[in-house]
């Protein structure tokens, strides 16, 4: 899927599609708050977890701990870049605004950040404890709905492992 984002409205991909139609399924966005060349600290990428399979309803299938170690990487390619990640952790969470909620150009809050990640102990958490992560790496989070939970989201967290420059 390619990711939208929109300056100065947040919410305009959660029901609009890349070229602007409207779409009860929108397209997944990141907020500009976030730069659009993955180089914050923590970029969130959004989208829908739609009943057809379509969007991101498969991060669900990264609480299946089998479905989670065979999957362990994820790629963005931009116009000039191949960013891989390794994916280090998949959970429910709850639906605050996580770049509203944490200063993560703060180095304390980041690492604070992470530290809570690896110690989420919940039934549908799986965590890669092998993979390391610190504040002065890039993370990006993939976020969805949890269906039945309006106050739950499903998150998929991955950690930069390359840079790829695109030749």
């Amino acid at each position: 899927y390619p990711i939208a984002q929109r300056e100065g409205d947040d919410t305009y991909y959660l029901h609009h599609d890349m070229y602007g139609e409207s779409r009860f399924a929108g397209c997944i966005y990141t907020e500009d708050c976030n730069s659009k060349d993955f180089t914050d600290p923590n970029t969130v990428i959004y989208g829908h977890n739609m009943k057809n399979g379509s969007m991101f309803k498969g991060l669900h299938k990264f609480a299946d701990s089998t479905f989670f170690e065979e999957h362990p990487y994820i790629y963005i390619y931009t116009p000039d870049h191949v960013l891989a990640y390794k994916v280090f952790a998949a959970y429910t969470y709850d639906d605050r605004h996580i770049i509203n909620s944490f200063d993560f150009t703060d180095k304390e809050v980041f690492a604070e950040y992470l530290d809570d990640i690896f110690h989420v102990r919940a039934m549908d958490a799986n965590i890669r404890e092998d993979v390391s992560v610190t504040a002065d790496d890039r993370i990006i989070t993939l976020e969805t709905c949890v269906g039945g939970d309006s106050d739950a989201r499903y998150l998929v967290q991955a950690v930069l492992i390359k840079d790829g420059k695109n030749d």
